[in-house]
C-alpha cells in the first residue's frame, strides 16, 4: 500500500519530497486516468491553500475535465481562453496572483482567488493541462510553479510513448 508522508523542511525540499511521493504513486503505472486520478488526490492533501486541483485533457478540440479534487468544475475549455486554454495555447505555466485581473478568466469556483496552469505535451502533441486553484490570492509563487512543473513532468513521463 502506498503511503504518504509529511512534508518537511523549505519549499523547494518539500516539493523535492511531493515529487518523490508522487514518483512512487504512478511507478509501474501507466494509465493517465490513473495516474491524474492519484496526483489530484496527492497535491490536494498534500498542499495548503488549495480548493482545486486537477487535470484537463486535450480532445483533439479542447480541454475535457478529467480528474480532479474540490467542487464541480467547468467541463469543456476552448483553446486560448481561461487560464487554462492560455496555458494549452501558449506552452507556457500560467501563474495568476489574482484571477479576477485575468483577462477572459472562467470562473468555474468563485471561491478561487488565484490559479497556476502547467501545460502538459509530450512531444509537441497537447495531453492536456494541471490545474490548481487557490482561494488566497497570490497563492502560487517561483517554488510552487518549479515544483509543480516537476509533478506536471513525472505524470507525463509516467504516460505510454506518443
Amino acid at each position: 500500500m502506498f503511503q504518504t508522508g509529511t512534508l518537511e523542511g523549505s519549499k523547494p525540499e518539500q516539493y523535492a519530497q511531493l515529487l518523490e511521493q508522487a514518483r512512487g504513486l504512478m511507478h509501474g503505472e501507466h494509465d493517465r486516468t490513473a495516474n491524474a486520478a492519484n496526483l489530484s488526490a496527492l497535491v490536494y492533501h498534500a498542499l495548503p491553500d488549495l480548493n482545486w486541483v486537477g487535470f484537463y485533457f486535450f480532445d483533439g478540440t479542447e480541454l475535457v475535465v478529467g480528474p480532479f479534487q474540490g467542487h464541480p468544475a467547468c467541463v469543456r475549455i476552448a483553446i486560448g481562453r481561461g487560464v487554462c486554454g492560455t496555458a494549452a495555447a501558449t506552452r507556457e505555466t500560467q501563474r495568476v496572483p489574482d484571477v479576477d485581473a485575468f483577462p477572459g478568466h472562467i470562473p468555474c469556483d468563485s471561491a478561487s482567488r488565484s490559479e497556476l496552469v502547467v501545460p502538459l505535451f509530450q512531444g509537441e502533441r497537447l495531453v492536456g493541462v494541471f490545474d490548481l486553484d487557490s482561494p488566497r490570492l497570490d497563492r502560487f509563487d517561483e517554488d510552487d510553479q518549479r515544483g509543480l512543473e516537476a509533478i506536471a513532468q513525472a505524470f507525463i513521463d509516467s504516460l505510454p510513448p506518443a
